[in-house]
């Protein structure tokens, strides 16, 4: 066998190993006509809390979501950390992901050490490539929190170089550009969140109280910025049975999803109409980003099929 050949072979499996090392989690949906859809979250129980209802809603229309927690979570937790949180975290959001019916993987950077570099902002890329998606959301770049604020960033930055074919080799160019959407947030500073489109999630709220309940460590056991005694009293009025603490969760995501259906419900009056958006009872609310493809409104009905009058 002669040196050409030879390099020919290693250059080949060396470009086979890179497109698995990029390809980790599950397959890409074929094109098969149906949605694509990819959320950044910045740590493990993010896009479950603020998409986790959307997220039941296409899958059962038989759309592909993929859920992506950009760092591993390994301090998200009073008493718990590194290595061993990081893997229960990890195993927290999959069986969250088998209820939703999605997809999700959970990349190895740890919790609090996120940066937007041109390493990171790549492996978005070959993310949201991968995926082909046809819609991108992640965190407004706007927060309290360092990750949160650079999963947005990083974000934004994707939303033009998914459309250069040399920007990355391994993976193909999305066309047409996707549409980016931003999480909700309650930040005021530069401006408020704007609900551009506000998703009623009340056929889906069982489904997502179930996928909550599975994030244990998040749901029951983490108090942040508390005295030990304070947090053993907050600690000790959480149920530990299962049924209880399903009730729990069920009373905690209807906290989160009822005032956001109350404080949007003009948005929700858009989508759906007065006497829907009247019944509605939790929601989920999503703003446009200005990067991009610029969507219609017909064409957002057609991204968000589950909306209508």
């Amino acid at each position: 066998m002669t040196i050409c050949r030879l390099y020919l072979l290693a250059l080949a499996a060396v470009l086979v190993g890179s497109l698995s090392i990029c390809r980790l989690g599950a397959e890409p949906p074929g094109d098969d006509g149906k949605l694509r859809i990819i959320v950044f979250g910045a740590h493990p129980d993010d896009a479950e809390f603020d998409a986790g209802g959307t997220a039941a809603l296409w899958s059962s229309m038989g759309h592909h979501v993929k859920f992506v927690s950009v760092t591993n979570g390994d301090l998200g937790h009073y008493e718990q950390g590194g290595g061993p949180l990081a893997r229960r975290r990890k195993s927290e959001v999959l069986e969250a992901a088998e209820i939703l019916g999605i997809t999700t993987e959970v990349l190895d950077i740890h919790d609090g050490e996120l940066l937007p570099t041109l390493e990171n902002r790549k492996k978005l890329v070959r993310l949201i490539r991968d995926w082909q998606a046809d819609i991108v959301i992640a965190h407004r770049p706007y927060d309290y929190n360092p990750d949160h604020r650079n999963v947005g960033l990083l974000a934004n930055d994707t939303a033009f170089m998914v459309t250069v074919p040399f920007y990355d080799l391994n993976s193909p160019v999305v066309e047409p550009n996707p549409v980016y959407l931003y999480l909700h947030d309650s930040f005021e500073k530069p401006y408020p969140f704007v609900a551009d489109i506000a998703v009623s999630i009340d056929s889906a709220f069982e489904k997502k109280v179930l996928a909550t309940h599975a994030l244990a460590s998040q749901v029951y056991e983490t108090v942040y910025g508390v005295d030990a005694k304070t947090r053993e009293e907050r600690l000790s009025r959480i149920p530990r049975d299962q049924q209880g603490r399903i009730e729990f969760s069920r009373q905690r995501t209807a906290n989160r999803n009822g005032p956001i259906a109350n404080h949007y419900r003009d948005a929700l009056v858009k989508w759906y109409g007065p006497e829907r958006a009247k019944a509605v009872k939790y929601a989920e609310v999503f703003e446009l980003c200005e990067f991009g493809r610029r969507p219609s409104e017909e064409e957002i009905r057609k991204l968000f099929p589950f909306l209508g009058r």
